[in-house]
């Protein structure tokens, strides 16, 4: 299994617009974060968790042949605006793309999207399946999907189990059933917002680390990242030995 991740900021991005924070202003390719979006491939099949307002962008970065199904963590709109650029997708393989949600999540992307969700009478809209989920393991293509409920904030939302790799955007806390669910795993993909001032609906970096090292993933990555985090270069080596800050376009085996 390989899986890129698209893009590793928060809503805003990094740069923030109007900002002229050091990390806003940095050189380094590492700290420019377009929001929070994976890719997951596994035996020529590619899913992607989310659709961030810059999908359009992010696929070509990640040079994605195809595009099997969408799975969504939650409604807000850093993570479902770019829904209509699937488009391509639907060009390119003649077919609709399934899309895996929550029922609440369906609901909203039918009241937000509603042009999508009607009657089809305009050439060239996205086309789309929906498939909802509640708790329960599902399977796409033959690839078990294993939901672990989280809180972000007061709103209830899904990370996902791919086999060893857990991913887990916009944590604000996570409740012991899921926590076993995510035992054994080589890779934990986790959010953490920033280090300093808590957050009401995220977890900052030493909330991050404190799952870590509750979890003991073989190796964990850190994403969701916003420029008050502070520079790649520095934060990176205060790290453990095992995690890491993800970037933009950082490919993994797994």
């Amino acid at each position: 299994m390989q899986v890129t991740f698209l893009g590793t900021g928060t809503s805003q991005g990094i740069p923030v617009i109007g900002c002229s924070c050091k990390v806003c202003l940095s050189m380094d390719a590492r700290d420019k974060r377009l929001r929070t979006s994976l890719l997951v491939e596994v035996k020529n099949t590619f899913v992607c968790i989310d659709t961030s307002p810059d999908f359009r962008r992010q696929m070509l970065d990640a040079n994605a042949p195809r595009l099997d199904a969408i799975l969504y963590t939650h409604e807000h709109a850093d993570h479902t605006a770019g829904i209509d650029d699937i488009r391509a997708f639907n060009t390119l393989q003649q077919s609709r793309i399934p899309l895996y949600a929550m029922p609440c999540v369906i609901a909203d992307l039918k009241a937000r999207f509603a042009y999508i969700f009607g009657a089809r009478d305009y050439p060239g809209l996205p086309a789309v399946s929906t498939h909802s989920f509640t708790d329960r393991a599902f399977h796409i293509k033959g690839i078990r999907v294993q939901p672990i409920p989280i809180r972000h904030g007061k709103v209830r939302i899904s990370g996902f189990r791919i086999q060893n790799l857990a991913y887990l955007t916009d944590v604000k806390s996570i409740e012991p059933a899921s926590l076993q669910l995510l035992t054994n795993l080589d890779t934990l993909i986790i959010s953490a917002l920033r280090r300093e001032k808590s957050h009401h609906s995220h977890i900052l970096l030493h909330e991050a680390l404190d799952y870590i090292d509750e979890l003991k993933p073989k190796r964990s990555y850190i994403t969701h990242i916003s420029h008050e985090m502070g520079l790649h270069v520095e934060v990176a080596k205060e790290l453990p030995k095992t995690v890491f800050l993800a970037y933009d376009q950082l490919r993994l085996d797994v």
